[in-house]
């Protein structure tokens, strides 16, 4: 059974804005003639990496929910330039909208257990939740009608 991560997407508003910055980067790496895959840095290196790369995603939580997902290739750890161990978590270039469901803010990121997971909003029995507008989405969630 696959062991995913969580992390809060500081600074992010919307998924369409975690597309835009990840649409972005993988515009600049297209440029430079480097690989197409989205890289997060963090501090500190997941220790249960078999399991994170057995399938595993990125969760991010937006504006206090958890509202997308990238999946996990690779976990590297490196030295930066001043000798201070960080891990690079490289996913695929591509973000999936899942069913939101609130997640209080935490620093750095956590584990996340297949069975907590939400499902992603692209499957038949939540595609109309997909489409609607992400504001509307939250707001039908904080009235308990999602």
């Amino acid at each position: 059974m696959p062991l995913h991560l969580i992390k809060l997407a500081v600074g992010c508003e919307s998924v369409k804005e975690l597309k835009g910055w990840v649409a972005e980067r993988m515009a600049t790496a297209r440029k430079k003639g480097l690989p197409l895959r989205h890289v997060h840095i963090t501090r500190m290196t997941p220790k249960r990496d078999e399991e994170l790369l057995a399938g595993g995603s990125l969760y991010w939580v937006i504006k206090g929910e958890i509202a997308a997902r990238e999946k996990i290739i690779a976990i590297e750890p490196f030295r930066d330039k001043d000798g201070i161990g960080r891990c690079r978590l490289v996913m695929q270039p591509k973000v999936f909208a899942v069913s939101p469901r609130p997640m209080r803010p935490f620093q750095g990121w956590r584990y996340l257990a297949e069975d907590a997971v939400p499902p992603d909003l692209s499957r038949s029995s939540a595609a109309g939740v997909a489409a609607m507008p992400e504001p509307m989405r939250r707001e039908l969630r904080d009235l308990g009608l999602l």
